[in-house]
């Protein structure tokens, strides 16, 4: 529990420092872009990232399973080589497919005839791709420092290019993407560079054959994720315009602020996971682990929630970004339940036992797309909310019911709906009461305390809470 913390706490500076730039260009992108302009980026980004997913072939979650098969390292060496030439080959093929078809692509995505920003997105999308691939050897090498100053490079390059592109040079949405790949693909350079005695010309077509036995089963249920977290966008777009999607992608940005823990668990979760040998260990350390992230998670979605109508008038100071209050709160509670999720999941990679994931996230993408199609027309981006929060909700419950199947673990279950049911109280009574921001914070801050006489805490956690605030 220890290693897996200060991995994620290392992991999570990057990603703070990326979600931070992330919710601060928001001003940047309010004042030059408007939510039109915004609202193209972020339907960008969505299509963008559904052909990541297709192209990778859920080679990235392979490597990471079969790159702890052996500790051999010469067999850990082809499982790079074979992974790296494989995620490049594909890249290059997305890119050069949407750069030939950029201009259908603007008008399914109705970007209003700007191919070019197709174009960006594709660059984009070659250089995620690539550099993610390359950064994962940081995450298997439990390198987190490493990690850390790549995602630190990446992170200002992208604030200096973002800013002279859109604000001195008034590129607008195309401008904005360029910005936001520039820093990607100079530091996926450098790290090639870095790399280069561990990137020799091998791969092995029977290794790749076991790695997409085991990945592809994954690509349904990567693009039923996607679908859950992206097409509201392109529901809003469609049924709405881009502008509240606009208005909607100021609430998608502030509730990452969730989005930021989980990618720093997240990228330390994999391969502390897999690393844990015994079976009986690793039973034991996931249940507490998920106890503890939903404790974690609810906290700051209450805060969030609690503190959205600040946070926004601070954030996107226009009137017509006020309204992205409102969705804060079901948006930010949503990716607590995907956090949950992601725990879980971890038993079916385990047990080898993935053939089935897609059928999960396929019943929770099911439910989202019905729940987008009736709510949005008659209540817009909040109908996309709650649709998002309901369809987290499915996900987490069904992927528990297989997991158990697969991979039993004795999950502190009355822990965590206790955790999660305090935190959504308080939010209620923070919003349905409209309170101000004093006893806004003071409903955040108070989160740990109700826990107390609703039976949370474990004995030893009391101890553990009394050494370290004495009484008398």
């Amino acid at each position: 529990m220890r290693r897996l913390a200060r991995h994620s706490a290392v992991y999570g500076i990057g990603g703070l420092v990326s979600r931070l730039v992330a919710v601060l260009l928001l001003p940047v992108y309010a004042t030059y872009l408007g939510s039109a302009g915004f609202g193209k980026i972020e339907t960008v980004v969505a299509a963008t990232t559904v052909l990541v997913i297709v192209l990778r072939m859920g080679i990235s979650s392979a490597f990471f399973r079969f790159y702890f098969d052996s500790h051999d390292a010469a067999h850990r060496t082809l499982v790079v080589r074979t992974s790296f030439w494989f995620t490049l080959t594909m890249a290059t093929a997305g890119l050069a497919a949407t750069w030939i078809l950029a201009g259908e692509i603007d008008g399914l995505l109705r970007l209003g005839d700007d191919p070019w920003l197709v174009r960006a997105g594709a660059v984009a999308l070659w250089a995620q791709m690539n550099y993610e691939q390359l950064t994962s050897l940081f995450r298997v090498e439990e390198r987190s420092v490493a990690f850390l100053f790549a995602s630190l490079a990446n992170v200002l390059l992208t604030i200096g290019a973002t800013i002279v592109l859109v604000v001195v040079l008034d590129k607008g949405p195309t401008g904005a993407v360029v910005g936001n790949f520039t820093g990607t693909l100079t530091v996926y350079l450098v790290l090639l560079a870095y790399r280069r005695y561990q990137l020799g010309l091998q791969f092995d077509r029977s290794l790749l054959r076991e790695m997409n036995r085991f990945g592809l089963p994954l690509v349904p249920s990567a693009l039923a994720l996607w679908a859950i977290n992206f097409v509201d966008r392109i529901f809003i777009a469609h049924f709405k315009d881009q502008a509240e999607v606009g208005v909607y992608s100021v609430a998608v940005r502030i509730s990452s602020a969730i989005v930021f823990l989980m990618i720093a668990f997240r990228t330390a979760w994999p391969a502390f996971a897999y690393s844990i040998e015994d079976d009986r260990e690793a039973r034991r350390t996931y249940s507490f682990v998920l106890t503890y992230l939903v404790v974690l998670c609810s906290w700051l979605s209450l805060a969030l929630g609690a503190l959205a109508p600040w946070l926004v008038d601070v954030l996107a100071p226009k009137q017509e970004f006020e309204r992205a209050a409102e969705a804060v709160a079901p948006l930010a509670f949503a990716a607590t339940a995907y956090a949950a999720y992601t725990v879980i999941a971890i038993g079916s990679g385990r047990a080898r036992r993935t053939q089935l994931n897609w059928v999960v996230a396929g019943a929770a993408a099911v439910v989202n797309v019905a729940l987008n199609v009736a709510l949005i027309p008659p209540y817009g981006m909040i109908g996309a909310a709650i649709s998002t929060l309901v369809s987290y909700v499915v996900l987490l419950c069904a992927m528990y019911v297989y997991a158990q199947r697969v991979y039993p673990v004795r999950y502190q279950r009355r822990r965590v709906v206790t955790a999660a049911a305090a935190a959504v109280a308080l939010t209620i009574v923070a919003r349905a009461l409209d309170v101000p921001l004093a006893l806004a914070i003071l409903l955040v801050l108070a989160y740990p305390l109700a826990l107390a006489p609703l039976g949370f805490y474990l004995p030893a956690e009391c101890a553990r809470i009394r050494r370290l605030a004495p009484l008398g």
